[in-house]
C-alpha cells in the first residue's frame, strides 16, 4: 500500500500519524577501547533466546519528579525482558528467563554500566559485557529505536502526574502492547511474543 494510499485512510477515519519531537545529531569517536568494545560491533542478531541483551536507560519527564527508566531487551526476539532501575531490571530480567547462560550484555558507557556494582552482578553470572564506543549512538541501536518508540507512542502527551504513575502506565504498554501485540520488521513482522512462540513450538517438534 502506498503513502497517499494510506494518508487518505487516515484521513477518512479522522487519525493522526504521530511522529517524534526531537532531532538527535550524532558524532563518532576515534578513541582506542579495550575488549568489552568489541564484541557486538553494530551485528543486532542472535540465534537464539537469552544469548545478547541491550541495555540503557531514559528519563521521563512527570510533574512531580523524574522516572528513571532502565530497560533490557532480548536481541533474539526484541522481547522486555526487565524495567525500571538499573540492578533492578537486570536481576528481574535474570528471574524472569531463569539465569542464562553464556550470555552477552550490550550497553552503553554510563556510569550505572561501567561501575563495580553492575560489572560485579556481570562477574557472578558469568556474563560478558559489551560496551557502546563513547559518543556512537549506533553501538546500541536496538535500544534508540526501543526508547524513540516509547516517548513517541504511550509518553507523548501524556503528561504524567508523577513517576510512579509513569512507571505503571510504561509497564502495562510493554507487557499488554509492546511484547504481544506491536509487530517488529526485525523478526518478521510479528511480535516478541509470537516470534518466540513459533520458535518453540518448531524447536518442539524438530
Amino acid at each position: 500500500m502506498n503513502a497517499k494510499r494510506v494518508c487518505k485512510l487516515m484521513s477518512e477515519h479522522g487519525l493522526i500519524a504521530k511522529g517524534p519531537r526531537k532531532y538527535y545529531h550524532y558524532h563518532t569517536n576515534k578513541t582506542v577501547y579495550d575488549e568489552k568494545d568489541k564484541i557486538l560491533r553494530q551485528v543486532f542478531s542472535a540465534n537464539e533466546k537469552n544469548k545478547i541483551w541491550a541495555g540503557d536507560i531514559t528519563y521521563i519527564p512527570t510533574k512531580h519528579g523524574w522516572l528513571y527508566l532502565a530497560i533490557f531487551i532480548d536481541i533474539f526476539s526484541r522481547n522486555v525482558i526487565g524495567l525500571v532501575v538499573v540492578l533492578s531490571a537486570l536481576n528481574q530480567a535474570i528471574g524472569r528467563e531463569h539465569q542464562p547462560t553464556e550470555l552477552i550484555i550490550h550497553t552503553n558507557r554510563g556510569c550505572q554500566y561501567t561501575g563495580q556494582r553492575f560489572q560485579s552482578m556481570c562477574i557472578r553470572y558469568v556474563f560478558r559485557q559489551s560496551i557502546s564506543r563513547k559518543g556512537n549512538p549506533y553501538d546500541n541501536a536496538v535500544m534508540e529505536s526501543f526508547y524513540r518508540t516509547l516517548k513517541r507512542e504511550p509518553v507523548q502527551d501524556a503528561y504524567y502526574d508523577n513517576p510512579e504513575q509513569a512507571c505503571m502506565d510504561i509497564f502495562k504498554y510493554i507487557e499488554l502492547y509492546y511484547n504481544t501485540k506491536r509487530i517488529h520488521s526485525a523478526i518478521g513482522w510479528g511480535s516478541p511474543f509470537q516470534f518466540e512462540k513459533t520458535l518453540n513450538f518448531v524447536s518442539t517438534f524438530s
